[in-house]
């Protein structure tokens, strides 16, 4: 069964959130707290979701975590999924699948026009699963990232809100 997430959901999914990220051989990198994960979910402003999927007794085994990003070429939103995991014990059990699914039905009722998520090259696994439902790389995509110092370098040489520099216009290019 996939349900939305509710409050009550948010110190398992935080589990889960630990486990995936030690399965990507990067558990010191996850340090979102319950506080933080809450507020993103279920605050005044949720700027996110997440979905659960529940095995035959109920219980938690999977969960999908995305939010909505805009296509400026198609003029319409997508969905982004940040996080897909299911459980070792469950995996082989639909659960990815109609995680996916739900998603992808998201997509269709709501007009969107992309479903985009990143997927580690090394994880065969995972990428053999997405192929086999039709999914493309984007092989001619190259995926930039910008934390820590460097950001604050950057951020530091910025004029600010209404300093000039395309204030207001919305169309600040590179």
């Amino acid at each position: 069964m996939i349900r939305d997430a509710t409050s009550d959901d948010v110190p398992v999914i935080l589990d889960m959130i630990r486990e995936l990220a030690a399965y990507e051989r990067a558990a010191e990198q996850a340090r979102v707290t319950e506080r933080q994960l809450r507020d993103a979910l279920f605050g005044p402003h949720p700027a996110v979701f997440a979905l659960i999927a529940q095995d035959e007794a109920g219980s938690p085994v999977g969960f999908a975590l995305w939010f909505r990003n805009f296509s400026t070429w198609t003029g319409t939103h997508g969905v982004y999924l940040e996080d897909l995991y299911v459980r070792p014990e469950a995996r082989g059990g639909g659960y990815g699948k109609a995680l996916l699914a739900e998603l992808a039905r998201i997509c269709v009722e709501r007009g969107y026009e992309r479903f985009e998520w990143w997927v580690l090259d090394w994880n065969e696994p995972s990428i053999g699963f997405y192929r086999s439902l039709g999914a493309e790389a984007m092989d001619e995509w190259t995926v930039f990232r910008m934390s820590g110092e460097p950001l604050r370098a950057l951020a530091a040489t910025g004029p600010g809100v209404g300093a000039g520099v395309g204030s207001g216009t919305g169309s600040n290019a590179a």
